[in-house]
């Protein structure tokens, strides 16, 4: 596994990668693994390339390979949250019905919030009843700048 570092003007974003495949997206240099190695890859430049067109407002879905280490029902959550247009958002609750799983609101948070690759797979789009916005790993402030720069492509309302 690899990472490199790129500066973004919400700040430093680690990338990580896996055999050509993201699987990680740091917004700190905690947790992150001893063992990886800072080498910029091809597959990192091209994210970095996405990420800036994207906080442009000139990317709305990433096509970067992604890789992201969680369980079955992680995984169906995490795919479920990539198809969350651009510039909407959805509730914990919704996307629980979503995945035909009513009862399962709680379990979709707390999958979400273990969302290995945020921005890529959306999770600033999935927030609380009544759009209230919930934890976030870059923290309340990046999302709701992430869905204001969503909202301000003409896209919804936030």
């Amino acid at each position: 596994m690899s990472i490199f570092f790129y500066d973004f003007d919400i700040g430093k974003i680690g990338i990580g990668e896996k055999d050509g495949r993201i699987t990680n997206l740091y917004f700190t240099a905690e947790g992150i693994p001893q063992n990886i190695k800072m080498h910029e890859s091809p597959i990192l430049k091209e994210t970095y390339r996405q990420l800036n067109l994207y906080f442009q407002g000139r990317l709305k879905k990433f096509t970067v390979p992604l890789n992201p280490e969680g369980t079955v029902f992680m995984k169906q959550v995490w795919a479920s949250i990539c198809e969350i247009p651009y510039g909407t958002t959805i509730s914990y609750k919704d996307l629980a019905i979503n995945l035909g799983k009513p009862n399962a609101a709680r379990a979709v948070g707390h999958a979400n919030s273990r969302n290995p690759i945020p921005i890529l797979i959306p999770c600033h789009r999935v927030v609380g009843v009544n759009g209230r916005l919930t934890g976030y790993s870059g923290g309340i402030e990046l999302k709701k700048k992430l869905l204001e720069l969503e909202m301000a492509k003409g896209y919804g309302n936030f």
